[in-house]
């Protein structure tokens, strides 16, 4: 019986949050990093992406939270589509219905469930039938870290050696099916005014600290996975809060400088340094992006979330615990 391929698909993927960062690329073109990265999934925070075969038109056709994209949005989406098409040998035009569950670009992971959604999505409509493993080096061609929202838990994306686009590669270390979570504070929801990529260069070409960064990463790396085998939720807290401020004082250091900060942001660190005073086990992180995300254990989080509430409306204020890897939801 001859096979009938499908027409249409439908993945969910969820954002990740860097603990230990990713703020460099040593390959432009392959999305390859200066550093291997951890990262923990997270499950309130996700992409939902329709792919379907193009009967309306000759071209790929891109529609993101109910509105019709622009060329440069659609080019940027064929060309990862490319990928799969090559790689199929079926070059067929695909509309793209995609709806964020995350704030677009506000320093939220939005581009890594985005990106990790399309590539599961690619995976199954045109057969490639890849592992995770291997379809999370295609993933990160849409968006670095999208590389490990094709995992749940915590995951380690390898920076891999040389040019080499296959050892460049993510895989889960650890399920997090234990007492950690997160409180996301939602310090400004709108669009950045500075790009993650335009960022990231200019700290690259302009810091005098970031040629210290990829050696303090590597430490920071070789330091929290023992910790996370070891379930040591202080050592992860303590490690990851110090890696995301020593990748915000590179950016801080550029010249001219800049901040991905909000006078907010500066109050909800407060919030958890007093709070570890109290006894509460909570340390902050950031990505770029005003939005800080407060990782503690999972059991504790109302109440650190009850703390906040004295400075911020509880709106603002989302308790996420660990998430998964994308999954067909039709």
């Amino acid at each position: 019986m001859q096979h009938k391929q499908m027409d249409t698909t439908t993945y969910r993927a969820y954002t990740n949050i860097a603990l230990i960062k990713y703020w460099g690329k040593r390959n432009k073109e392959l999305f390859l990093p200066v550093t291997s990265s951890l990262s923990l999934t997270l499950d309130q925070f996700y992409t939902e992406t329709t792919l379907e075969w193009n009967s309306q038109s000759n071209e790929d056709t891109f529609t993101l939270d109910g509105q019709i994209q622009d060329i440069n949005a659609i080019e940027k989406v064929s060309r990862f589509i490319n990928m799969f098409r090559d790689l199929s040998g079926i070059h067929r035009p695909v509309h793209v219905n995609s709806t964020n569950h995350v704030p677009t670009a506000a320093g939220l992971a939005s581009s890594a469930s985005a990106f990790a959604a399309l590539a599961s999505a690619c995976n199954d409509l045109f057969e490639t039938n890849l592992s995770n493993k291997e379809l999370s080096t295609y993933a990160r061609r849409g968006s670095g870290s999208a590389t490990r929202s094709l995992f749940g838990g915590f995951t380690v994306w390898h920076k891999g050696i040389g040019n080499e686009s296959d050892s460049s590669f993510a895989e889960m270390i650890d399920e997090a099916d234990w007492d950690i979570g997160m409180l996301v504070v939602m310090i400004n929801k709108e669009q950045k005014k500075i790009s993650s990529r335009v960022g990231m260069e200019h700290t690259i070409e302009t810091s005098p600290f970031y040629k210290l960064w990829p050696e303090t990463v590597a430490e920071d790396l070789e330091a929290i996975i023992p910790a996370i085998e070891n379930r040591d939720f202080p050592t992860i807290g303590q490690i990851a809060e110090h890696n995301a401020m020593k990748m915000h004082a590179t950016i801080i250091a550029a010249d001219p400088s800049m901040t991905y900060w909000e006078p907010e942001s500066l109050t909800a660190m407060n919030i958890v340094r007093e709070l570890r005073e109290a006894g509460i086990p909570c340390y902050f992180t950031m990505d770029a992006g005003p939005n800080v995300k407060v990782l503690c254990r999972l059991s504790q989080a109302e109440e650190i979330k009850k703390a906040f509430e004295k400075h911020f409306s509880s709106d603002r204020l989302v308790i996420t615990g660990p998430g998964k890897a994308p999954h067909k939801i039709s």
